[in-house]
This record gives structure tokens, sequence and C-alpha cells, in this order.
């Protein structure tokens, strides 16, 4: 954004980066046959306003010529899916899934958002989506089964009369319900406008009149199977999470829906109804994986912020556009990293790879007691050839893409720096070419810091002996291990015994919980003549601190050590528990015909959590402790405390305006979200 034509060339802006690549634990490459290699599952969420405006944005500059280039606007790049499940085990059942399509919803992601009642961030606004949702939800599980997500109907045959008498019971209380809720939220609007304090619980009662009732009403109704009892979970937790959010008055709350903090999500919701049955339901585990919110990466520990996960559940069910998920053409460095460089690229940035920042120096006090950022101490990696500018996109299928290794050929002793097998993205590899230093009023005048929090400490340890507040947030705010296993099978999922259709899952099992059927990036990568894939399945989990810690010490070859690990839990994990989603991949062993797996450890690769009694550590890019820097990543206080892509677009519109006054905060959609 420093960049943007409406800031006319006011910077000059130069991107130091570790190795030969952008994306930090967002990137991707391409190996062998051009098959794409992620840190992770990178699926984005319709809710991700702020992210979709700066790619449609980016593609709209770029303007490729799309004979030339497949993927030449944001459409091409991105497609709406909404079919999304959870498993669950039970002893007497052993495992079964329950899986559903989320409705459309109007209008697309990066749009400019309605006003009014259709204004998504608003309390109607989500009373109307509830809705919506609920009705879909419950269509769904009294549907005829079948292998479409995207079918509906007449309820099956095996149902008959009851579950008909469901569906019209089910639709009667949610519309009974909602006519009430909506006048309740129309209510608190105006009460929010004209008062601007916090209601009294007897000027909402007819809101929470409307909300206790409903689940037993429709209890009575719903025991016919599996599906009816998951939908009626998701009820349940989102009318318990309505009644707490007026009970404990967080529409007018000074601070929002972080007055609530300090508590873990499932107790809230515990002291506001919710069943100890829906409080063990796959659907809310499924919520603590996609956040990763597992204590030291303890599956047994699940723990988040209450006010944190009320306000990212709210965001991603009922602001969505379009779809509730957007899957990507290709990988995250292809649809996201490639595009943003060459724009900038264009706009004269200058990137300044192989470049690993060891150290911020800070200025001596001055007379107001203030310190500056002085100098920045850098390792030189690599050199490139004739001191030209590193060229590190490849062409695959026409879509300028990331490979998974730097192109040695353009290094200064790149033959023997490959030989050596450097490792220039892993911060345990401390080899270097040379050291740089940046000097302020010669080299820069100001520095945005945009390094993962887990290395902090590693580049700023000035300011974090120095600084108290950055002391607490590094000392509080917890981070986590990641590990990813990518499958390409030759026979396809339905061959493998999946028969519902391409879906996004989570709440499955450790070692990796979390998987999506991407088969469609099959027709991205470069596979020979008679070897394409029949399929391609992501996974991805937690990584428990305690067999990180079986690893042993970090040292040059820890990466290895931990890939070794993660090798490990793929092979168990395909071995052992994926038939029980794919029953007949025991039946054909040679399945599988590559593999690729992760762990992501180094300090910056680690997942930012947000555990109870700790998001008020966090430093927004907006403090002016140091007039000369500012900090971004969705580590920051953002508005978003969720480890994605739309946070850290967010932080970084935030630290644009720390520097330079644009964009204007209203224009960052969900920053002064409740």
């Amino acid at each position: 954004m420093l960049t943007h034509p409406e800031l006319a060339g006011r910077f000059k802006v130069t991107v130091y980066q570790p190795g030969w690549r952008l994306g930090g634990k967002g990137a991707s490459g391409r190996g062998p046959d051009g098959r794409i290699e992620e840190h992770g599952l990178h699926i984005w969420m319709g809710c991700y306003e702020n992210a979709f405006r700066l790619m449609r944005a980016a593609y709209a500059e770029l303007d490729r010529d799309p004979s030339r280039c497949p993927i030449a606007t944001w459409r091409d790049a991105f497609f709406p899916t909404s079919h999304v499940g959870v498993a669950r085990s039970e002893p007497e059942r052993g495992w079964s899934v329950w899986s559903s399509l989320f409705p459309g919803l109007p209008g697309l992601p990066g749009e400019p958002l309605p006003s009014g009642v259709d204004n998504p961030f608003s309390i109607r606004g989500y009373m109307v989506r509830l809705s919506q949702v609920m009705l879909t939800l419950f269509r769904t599980a009294y549907g005829p089964p079948t292998r479409d997500p995207t079918s509906t109907g007449e309820p099956s045959p095996q149902s008959g009369s009851l579950a008909r008498e469901v569906m019209r019971v089910v639709e009667a209380e949610i519309g009974a319900g909602l006519t009430l809720v909506t006048l309740a939220a129309d209510r608190i609007e105006v009460l929010t406008r004209v008062l601007r304090q916090s209601p009294t619980l007897s000027l909402l009662e007819p809101l929470v009149s409307a909300l206790a009732p409903m689940l037993s009403r429709l209890a009575e109704h719903l025991a016919i199977g599996e599906s009816a009892r998951r939908a009626a979970e998701v009820l349940e937790l989102t009318l318990a999470a309505a009644i707490g959010i007026v009970r404990d008055g967080l529409l007018t709350h000074p601070d929002g829906f972080s007055a609530i903090d300090h508590l873990e999500y499932r107790e809230w919701l515990r002291r506001h109804g919710a069943s100890e049955a829906a409080l063990r339901a796959p659907f809310l585990q499924g919520l603590y994986s996609l956040m990763f919110a597992y204590e030291g990466g303890d599956v047994r520990r699940p723990r988040v912020a209450a006010g944190h996960a009320l306000r990212g559940c709210l965001r991603m069910f009922f602001t969505y556009r379009g779809s509730y998920f957007w899957k990507m053409q290709a990988g995250m460095g292809d649809i996201v990293f490639a595009p943003l460089y060459e724009v900038l690229r264009q706009r004269g940035v200058d990137f300044q790879f192989f470049h690993r920042l060891t150290d911020v120096g800070l200025s001596e006090l001055d007379a107001e007691g203030k310190r500056h950022v002085q100098r920045l101490e850098m390792d030189v990696q690599a050199t490139v050839l004739g001191g030209r500018a590193y060229e590190p996109l490849v062409n695959i299928h026409g879509v300028p893409s990331w490979p998974s290794g730097p192109d040695w050929t353009q290094l200064v002793d790149g033959a023997r720096l490959k030989a050596e097998k450097v490792e220039f993205e892993s911060f345990w590899d401390e080899r270097r070419q040379g050291q740089r230093t940046l000097e302020l009023g010669e080299d820069f005048d100001f520095v945005v810091l945009g390094v993962g929090l887990g290395a902090i400490p590693h580049v700023a340890s000035q300011i974090v002996e120095t600084d108290p507040r950055w002391r607490a947030m590094v000392d509080n705010i917890a981070t986590v291990g990641t590990q990813a296993l990518q499958l390409w099978t030759r026979p396809t999922m339905e061959q493998l015994g999946w028969d519902r259709g391409e879906v996004t899952m989570t709440s499955f099992t450790d070692p990796f919980d979390t998987w999506s059927d991407m088969t469609h990036l099959v027709d991205a990568e470069a596979w020979p003549s008679g070897s394409r894939p029949g399929a391609v399945a992501y996974f991805c989990h937690v990584l428990d601190e305690r067999a990180i810690a079986s690893a042993g010490p970090p040292g040059p070859d820890y990466r290895a050590r931990i890939d070794r690990l993660v090798e490990m839990h793929a092979g168990t994990f395909t071995q052992r528990d994926l038939p029980h989603l794919w029953p007949g991949l025991a039946e054909q062993p040679e399945a599988v015909m590559d593999r690729f797996w992760t762990g992501n450890v180094d300090p910056s690769d680690r997942y930012v959590q947000c555990l109870p009694g700790t998001p008020q550590f966090r430093i927004s890019p907006l403090d002016p402790t140091y007039d000369n820097l500012t900090i971004a990543g969705d580590w920051t206080a953002c508005g978003l405390s969720v480890g994605c892509v739309e946070a850290a677009v967010m932080s970084g519109l935030l630290a644009c305006h720390a520097l330079s006054g644009f964009p204007a905060l209203s224009s960052i959609v969900g920053y002064d979200h409740p």
C-alpha cells in the first residue's frame, strides 16, 4: 500500500527477504513435475473482505493476457466451494461423517459493502444470515442421502412423514424466532446509536425470550439420526452464543467482545446454556482445529480466548459473501504472492532476496526519553552473479510460480552452495556469504518489521530487553508448531471409497485432523503423460510440543529431524487412520503415488495462538512508541486475532496508515468489529 498510486510516489520501498521466495508461512513452491508444495492447507474464506480487495486490485493492475496466462483475473484465481464436513468417532459406532453445503449468500468478497440492513457487518445482518444458515443445515440433515453436496429436496423415503414434520417445525420455529430476533436486533442498534450505553437485560429480554425456548421445542423432533443431531448441536451452540452476547452486554460494551477474552470459549458457552453434548460436538472441535487452538499442540488441551473466538465465528459464518470457502486454482505462492510481487516490481519496489535480518539496532534515549531504529543488521546468504537482481519465478502452464528451491545458476558459487545443501529458509542454517548494515538516513528512514512473532526475540532482542510491553508480548502470546501432508493417489476419490464429493473437513483425528479434496490442482501441475494422479488431498494439524522436543535440540539439521518426525506421523496416519475415511485405500496398497510433508517449527513459521487472557498483550501497528518503526503480521493487534491472510492484510493496512495516513481506518473492513 505504500506504493499505492494515491500516495504519488512518496515512498521508495525495499523488501529484504531471506531465501528466494515471498510469503512466509503462506509460501508455496513447485517441486518435481510441477507439483504444488505448501506449508499447509490454505483455503480462503468468503469473509476475507480486505484480502480479496487486495487481490482483486492486484489482478486488475497486473492486467494479464488471458491468451498467455490461464490465471489472468481474480475469478480465474479463486472459485467458490461450500461443502464442509466434520467427523466423529464413537465407541459403539466407529467413525461417522456429517457434511453440509453452506448457502451461497449475496455479493462477492471484496465488493463494496451494501448499506443498511443488507450490510452483513450489522446486528440485523447477523440475524438474517443466522436463519439462512440454520435452515440450510436442517434441510441437508433431512434431505435425501446423496454424494452431491448441492442436492436438496424432499426428505428421503426412510424418514417419511416424521422428517417432513421436523422440517415443518424447524422452519416455523426459526421463522418465528427470526421475527422477534430481528425486532430485538433493530432495537439494539437504536439503543447503541442513541444511548451509547450498555442496554439492560430487561430491554433485550425479547431477544433472549425468542432464542432460549427454540432449542427445547426443536429437540422434541430431532430423533431421526446423526445428521439431525449434528444440525441441532450447531443450532444449540449458536443460540448459546447469542444469549451470551445479550446477557453479557457485549454489543455496547466499551471493550466489545474483548470483554470476555479472559474466559475460555467453551466455558463461556457453558455459562450461557450450552449442554455438555454440544460442547463436545465435532463442529466445535473443528473450530478449534481451524484455529490450531490447542495449548502446546496438545489436542487434550483445547483453549482459545472467548471474545476472539466469538468475533471469528461471527465473521466466518455470517459475513461471508458468495461462498463460505474459496479455493485457489494453484498454490498460494502462484495465486497470491507472485501477482503481488509482479505488481510491486512494476511500481519500482526493490526486492533484495537472500538477506536475513539478525538485529534491529536502537538509538540511545533522546531528550524525550524515546528511541528509534538506528540500524538494521543483515546476513547476506548469497549474492547474484553480475550484481543483477535475482529473478525468482518460473513458468508452469503459463502461470508465474515460485519454485521449491532457489535457482542456483543465478548465484555466485551456486554449484557449491547446492552441493553443500545450504537451507536459506532454515532459521538454524546460519551460513552466509557476508554481512550488511543498513543505517538510518543513508539506507532507510522507516522500517516495517514483517517477521513472525516467534522471530521477534531473535531479531529485535534490544527492543524486547528494554521495552516491557514487547517483553510481555513475547512472554505471554503462545505459538505452536504445525504439520502438513499432501497425498497424490492413482485412484480417484470415488475409487478410494469417498462418495460425498469435493469437501473440506475437520475434527477427524490426530496427527492430521483437517483435510480437503484438492484434486482440481492436478490440472495446474505438470505430470508426465500417463502418470496423472486420480486425486490429491491436503492434510494439516498442530504438532505437539512434546513430539518436537523428542527431535532433540535445534541445530543445523533440525529441520531435517522435524521433517522425519512428520514423515513418521504421515506413515502411521495413512495406514492406520485414513482408511476410516477412504476404505478403498486399505484395499489398494500402491494407491499413493507421491507424498509431500513438512513440519513448520521455524520461529516465523509457528502459528500464533490466542489463549485466554493473552489478546491484551498484542501490540498494534499503530503503536507510536518508535517513530520510525511499525510492525505487520497476523500476530499484531489488527482487529482479527486469527492466524490467516485476512489478519495479515489488515495488519499491513494499519502499518501503511501508521507511516502515511493512508488508507483511512474506516476503509479497513471489520477493524471496528465489536
